[in-house]
């Protein structure tokens, strides 16, 4: 357990350090002023937690002081760790009911979508699962061949087509090998791509539809692959993958790479989506499941 709270303070180092460092400083010894409400409010919003969170924590925190009298600003310090908490509902348990399970990762180019298939196919062989890669992103020319290197690396079988082909094929064949194999889950790669690519996020939603062609009530889950380091800017490529192919999780990778870590709080918030899963470093084990007691205590671990 130490070791893996050890790796949550590790890989949020540079949030910690960043906009929560200079917090830190704020909730020091001095006496709780309008100033310190400001300051806090500022803060907040820099560390990408977006200006709904950072208000509904400070009304929090002032109806605290009220209530218990506080006066100095380190007095904050517990308040706020509590009311962080409250932002983060515990992720739900990903249960894999179906066989196989069908899972569709999804995410605009270089978010760390294939480096997190790889991660995640491990983590789930590992288990003792039978794992299947689909690499349907046949738009991107190096991204069949990455997801090809990490099959062969992990012993994953995987299915693929040719660069530029058709990717709803590449789904429905990954499919219907994953039943007739009996796989117990298959992850399948998808071109990353801009919200704002009308054509390709039409392709998304026709490779969405074609695995429930191969099996019923397929994609039995769509994650969405997240880059932490670019902070609220990715809400709305989040939004537009959400409203075409209902996105029911997501991977905040490179969180480790990030100043903005608070943007877990946005995603909670703004999409109404669980985080399943955080990248912590570079390693496989680095992808852990989201903890939001490991989180907030990463992020905090500069005040605490």
């Amino acid at each position: 357990m130490s070791n893996l709270l050890s790796k949550w303070k590790n890989g949020l180092q540079k949030s910690s350090k960043a906009a929560f460092g200079q917090i830190a400083t704020i909730l020091g010894a001095s006496e709780i002023t309008p100033e310190t409400w400001d300051d806090l409010e500022a803060l907040l919003i820099q560390a990408d937690l977006g200006m709904e969170t950072s208000d509904i924590i400070l009304d929090a925190l002032e109806a605290r002081v009220d209530q218990e009298g506080l006066i100095k600003a380190q007095d904050l310090k517990a308040g706020l760790r509590e009311e962080l908490l409250k932002q983060l509902p515990e992720t739900p348990h990903i249960s894999f009911h179906e066989k196989p399970t069908i899972i569709l990762v999804v995410g605009v180019n270089g978010s760390g979508k294939t480096t997190s298939i790889a991660k995640l196919g491990q983590r789930f062989k590992q288990e003792g699962k039978q794992v299947m890669f689909g690499a349907a992103d046949t738009f991107r020319a190096a991204a069949v061949d990455q997801l090809k290197v990490w099959a062969d690396r992990l012993d994953i079988p995987i299915i693929s087509g040719q660069q530029g082909g058709d990717a709803g094929a590449v789904a429905y064949d990954t499919v219907k090998a994953a039943i007739a194999r009996q796989v117990d889950i298959v992850l399948i790669d998808t071109a990353g791509r801009l919200h704002t690519r009308f054509n390709l996020m039409e392709e998304l939603k026709k490779v969405y539809r074609v695995t429930g062609k191969a099996m019923d009530d397929a994609p039995h889950a769509v994650w969405l692959v997240m880059d932490a380091t670019t902070g609220q800017n990715a809400l709305q490529q989040a939004r537009a993958f959400k409203d075409s192919v209902k996105v029911t999780g997501v991977i905040l990778a490179k969180l480790d790479s990030s100043a903005r870590g608070g943007m877990a709080f946005a995603i909670q918030r703004e999409l109404n989506l669980p985080i399943l899963f955080a990248g912590l470093g570079e390693k496989a084990e680095d992808l852990q499941p989201f903890d939001s007691n490991g989180f907030v205590d990463g992020i905090m671990s500069e005040i605490i």
